[in-house]
């Protein structure tokens, strides 16, 4: 069973329309990527399946139930971006009152505060935290009561490198015991390898859905394979002669641009030269995000 579906979910705020007819589904034990400009419709989506709007349009099912169901709101764990707590209040009060309002074990408190890298300040009032505790603080609030389905707004933001690699192996643990993840992020080469598919967004509408390699098949874009060592003008010709982009980069590398279909045979060439160093790089995410955002942004020129 799916953990979440929605279905042609359409809402409008008077004339404005937030989503048009979005379809969205995760499983458990997946991380969905939802990624889109500001004013894509990302946090009204997050709110669909929060329960805490209805669309005007379509379905949303969680757990197979109505996204506002009380039932459902017990097996959701949530952080929005911006969060927010009682300045007076320790770490440790904070997270045991959302643990009396969750109906979690007091125990998962102290082992949680652990988790997230805040047991030796989870006695101390929260106005004395910076950005980051507060987020993990957070991020301990959204998995109290081992939920089922866990939203994140922007989980990274006011994280340290450290505690953004911490973050993440958390969420893997979390993933692999069968948690579905939804993951909101501007940070894409951060989510890259801890996702499993990528909804991309644009202003109201679902542009594609798929995993990295679905996305790169369907986007065709060339994939970068650049070698290490000095090449004179004459062997750069012969590459941009052979339709190839080519291209010098620091440290004398060289990078030249190849489309899926000529990509093996290029690689083979360039393996008989028995270059000092070869490395092959196949769109990111945020190259296929790029693309599909200037899609829109032409789409919409061309209808206005």
């Amino acid at each position: 069973m799916k953990l979440l579906q929605i279905e042609g979910a359409s809402l409008r705020y008077g004339a404005f329309t937030a989503l048009h007819g979005l379809d969205l589904d995760l499983a458990a034990g997946e991380v969905l990527g939802l990624l889109g400009h500001n004013g894509a419709g990302k946090t009204t989506s997050i709110k669909l399946m929060l329960g805490l709007l209805r669309p005007d349009e379509g379905q949303v099912r969680v757990f197979g139930r109505a996204a506002d169901d009380p039932a459902v709101r017990r097996q959701l764990g949530f952080l929005p971006e911006n969060v927010t707590f009682y300045p007076q209040l320790t770490g440790r009060e904070t997270l045991r009152h959302f643990a009396r309002l969750k109906g979690a074990a007091p125990a998962e408190v102290d082992a949680l505060l652990e988790q997230v890298g805040l047991a030796q300040a989870a006695g101390r009032r929260l106005k004395t935290y910076s950005k980051g505790m507060r987020q993990r603080l957070g991020l301990a609030q959204a998995i109290l009561g081992r939920p089922r389905l866990l939203l994140l707004d922007e989980p990274s933001v006011g994280l340290d490198p450290l505690a953004t690699v911490e973050l993440y192996r958390l969420l893997d643990r979390l993933r692999n015991q069968g948690t579905g993840v939804i993951l909101c992020s501007h940070v894409l080469p951060g989510v890259e390898s801890h996702i499993d598919r990528a909804a991309i967004l644009a202003n109201g509408r679902l542009l594609t859905c798929g995993s990295l390699a679905e996305l790169r098949r369907e986007a065709g874009l060339p994939t970068r394979i650049r070698i290490a060592g000095p090449r004179n003008e004459r062997w750069l010709a012969h590459w941009r002669d052979s339709g190839y982009a080519v291209r010098a980069l620091d440290g004398g590398r060289i990078e030249l641009l190849a489309a899926a279909e000529r990509q093996r045979r290029l690689l083979q060439a360039l393996l008989e030269e028995q270059p000092e160093g070869l490395e092959v790089l196949p769109p990111s995410l945020e190259d296929l995000y790029l693309h599909h955002m200037q899609g829109a942004a032409r789409a919409c020129g061309e209808t206005a």
